[in-house]
């Protein structure tokens, strides 16, 4: 059975691959499962047919059967485990890879989105400058704790894992910003993960939602 998964259908992130369908579907294309993509404008996110599948109005969702899951890491772990490809066979190596997963979302990403607020949304406000410093001293509190255990390593614990393929799209909204560009090892991390095969075709896949839209300027 294919999966059907929704995405936006005019992506705020302009097809840069940060939109955070783009977690399911680099995984998908890790194992090799096909699926499906239905659209999503932001008015429909945020009705009852949407929210019955997301509670919060939010993409992604997954849909495979009588299987409705939401939020992305849920979705990526439920794929991972379905899947040869992105957990390791050995339990130990396997609940590493988890916690690995659990680490990106829940202690590395916050402080980079709270950066994001702190730009986009509070960014006319006369605090903002002060609370971004903080932000950005926390970011790098946590750079460079991951960057002292990746070391000289390609990717967190042996092969690559559905913990690195979150890691890294967590890590990715810093490029550009001059944070992550001072952690070298953290640089490449992120470069050889867009490097991988599945990457590229999903972050194509992406892309062309967005240039196959008309553009507003």
């Amino acid at each position: 059975m294919i999966p059907t998964i929704t995405a936006f259908e005019r992506s705020p992130d302009r097809g840069q691959g940060l939109a955070r369908d783009m977690r399911v579907r680099w995984a998908l294309e890790e194992v090799g499962q096909p699926y499906a993509v239905r659209l999503v404008s932001f008015r429909a996110m945020k009705e009852p047919a949407h929210r019955a599948l997301h509670p919060f109005g939010q993409i992604p969702t997954y849909e495979e059967g009588d299987l409705v899951l939401f939020e992305s890491g849920a979705i990526v772990l439920h794929v991972a485990g379905r899947h040869t490809g992105l957990l390791p066979a050995d339990p130990n190596a396997r609940a590493r890879a988890i916690a690995w997963m659990f680490a990106a979302l829940n202690t590395v990403e916050p402080p980079i989105l709270e950066r994001e607020v702190a730009r986009l949304v509070e960014g006319d406000q006369p605090w903002t400058a002060q609370r971004l410093s903080l932000v950005e001293d926390r970011i790098r509190q946590r750079l460079g704790e991951l960057s002292d255990r990746l070391g000289d390593a390609d990717w967190l614990d042996g092969g690559f894992s559905a913990g690195d393929l979150l890691m890294i799209h967590a890590l990715q909204r810093l490029e550009g910003s001059g944070l992550l560009e001072e952690y070298p090892n953290l640089s490449a991390y992120v470069v050889r993960g867009e490097a991988r095969p599945a990457f590229k075709r999903a972050f194509d896949a992406q892309l062309a939602v967005f240039t196959g839209q008309p553009r507003d300027e």
